[in-house]
């Protein structure tokens, strides 16, 4: 079988897979974060941004989880198991998926990482007292990818559109 539909354009194959990695940089300083690093914070900033008990790490983590996550469900619009659920799953395996039910949330993961990945444009204007001028630059460059989310998961997003609207045609 292969790894992607025989019939996704290479760039939408392209975009999806880069969609899937935009979230990773910082994702990991986020971890790093958790895990105590400064990471471009001054330690009052660290400690302002964290919190002194657990949650402040256990929130920074699972953030980080769940942009991995929303990243590689990306991966949908491009793979066989965002048309057909795989034969793996209990009941369900082998059913096709109707095309609103990925595409509703799709467009909606669009709009909202348009929402919050935009401002990130005017990043260098912003003060950011707790954080280091070279954190300040290396958190800036980390979270730039993120800007790229949207149009590259659009894009993927129209292509799956077009690709399941001539299979139903």
């Amino acid at each position: 079988m292969s790894l992607t539909v025989s019939n996704v354009p290479r760039w939408a194959v392209w975009a999806g897979h880069t969609a899937a990695l935009v979230a990773l940089p910082s994702s990991l300083w986020r971890i790093g974060l958790a895990l105590g690093h400064p990471l471009g914070y001054t330690q009052q900033g660290l400690h302002d941004l964290v919190g002194t008990d657990q949650w402040g790490p256990v929130y920074l983590v699972a953030l980080s989880v769940l942009a991995e996550i929303a990243a590689i469900l990306t991966l949908a619009l491009i793979h066989p198991w965002g048309e057909v659920v795989p034969r793996w799953v209990p009941r369900l395996g082998g059913t096709t998926i109707p095309t609103k039910a990925v595409l509703i949330p799709a467009w909606t993961a669009v709009a909202i990482h348009t929402l919050l990945w935009t401002q990130l444009l005017f990043w260098w204007t912003i003060p950011h007292p707790g954080m280091t001028e070279q954190g300040r630059l290396l958190v800036g460059l980390l979270y730039m990818p993120l800007i790229a989310w949207a149009p590259l998961m659009a894009a993927t997003t129209i292509a799956y559109q077009r690709r399941r609207r001539t299979q139903t045609t």
